[in-house]
């Protein structure tokens, strides 16, 4: 029995998607508490979240190449 490359490549894609989309659920929250605690410190969270956050959606985007991998190369 063969497996779809179209089902692998779903998966691929589900699973690579929903660790970045926990994590970046996780560090805006974590953002939002620390803003609550110490309002002052607004400008140094802000820089680290949003690097934090590039890095997360990054890891997004490699497992959509390596689904589309998966499904269009041979």
């Amino acid at each position: 029995m063969e497996i779809s490359r179209d089902l692998i490549a779903g998966l691929t894609i589900a699973l690579g998607a929903l660790a970045p989309a926990l994590s970046i659920g996780r560090l805006a929250a974590a953002a939002m508490e620390a803003l609550g605690r110490n309002p002052e410190a607004e400008r140094g969270i802000s820089t680290n979240l949003i690097v934090a956050l590039a890095f997360t959606e990054a890891i997004a985007i490699y497992a959509l190449v390596v689904a589309l991998a998966i499904k269009f190369v041979q």
